[in-house]
């Protein structure tokens, strides 16, 4: 029970951080994104180091410098940036003795995993759409979570994650459409059948990045990424589901639905 409260306090002050710092936008945002991104980089390349990966850090967090330097600017240059991160990295095997070719791809993964789908947050900035990527995430995990308690009796991925029901999947989705559906008539961005399609999508991606992540501690041998959030772990282990919800709300938005 204090566990459980705990919990739901960082979880609190959490929203209330998050709805102060998208709100206010700008550099406050574009700060926030690129502290997340080095901190969850930190804990990812830790896990890695678990299994005797050696990712090359630094390249890491200057590539997540660049995103943050360029997002400052309202640029969007991911692409641009990502090829940055490959020359970089094929030049350091070329030149440097002890790297090798599992640092380089495990430094590269850390990159594409973290920083990139994340600061796609950033293309939303100034819509009333960038919202859904945190309704229909945290909704998701928490309707989920509920709907497990309650209802779960059929394991999802047992091997991967064993708390995980079918029925906890099918209820995150649920409430997520449930909560984006409130969203949608009361931020007045047109509710149809394109936002519900939407939520859908997003909220069963929602949960497979919630299961990579889960996968990834299985292989590394950790509990959790970190210790940083009272209750819930580190930084991965409260945004695993962002990383992946960020890119497909934005991908989906500008191109696919609405």
């Amino acid at each position: 029970m204090k566990d459980l409260g705990i919990r739901f306090f960082s979880g609190l002050l959490g929203v209330v951080l998050l709805i102060f710092i998208v709100n206010k936008g700008g550099i406050l945002l574009s700060v926030s994104l690129f502290l997340i991104s080095i901190v969850g980089l930190c804990e990812f390349y830790n896990a890695m180091n678990k299994i005797q990966l050696k990712p090359i850090k630094l390249l890491g967090y200057f590539v997540s410098t660049l995103f943050f330097i360029f997002s400052l600017q309202n640029i969007n240059q991911l692409g641009f940036i990502l090829t940055i991160s490959i020359i970089l990295s094929l030049l350091m095997l070329l030149f440097i003795k002890n790297i090798d070719l599992p640092s380089i791809s495990t430094t590269l993964l850390g990159i594409y995993y973290i920083p990139f789908l994340l600061f796609h947050i950033k293309l939303l900035e100034g819509t009333k759409y960038i919202w859904l990527i945190f309704i229909i995430a945290f909704g998701t995990d928490t309707c989920a979570y509920f709907a497990g308690n309650l209802f779960g009796k059929r394991k999802l991925s047992p091997e991967i994650s064993p708390n995980k029901t079918v029925e906890g999947f099918i209820g995150g989705i649920i409430g997520s459409v449930a909560l984006t559906t409130i969203y949608s008539l009361l931020a007045n961005i047109g509710f149809s059948w394109r936002i519900i399609l939407l939520t859908i999508l997003t909220s069963i991606v929602s949960q497979i990045g919630d299961l990579i992540a889960s996968k990834i501690k299985r292989i590394t041998g950790i509990k959790d990424y970190g210790n940083l959030i009272p209750g819930h772990g580190g930084i991965l282990d409260r945004f695993d589901s962002i990383i992946l919800t960020a890119p497909v709300v934005y991908y989906s938005i500008e191109y696919l639905f609405l």
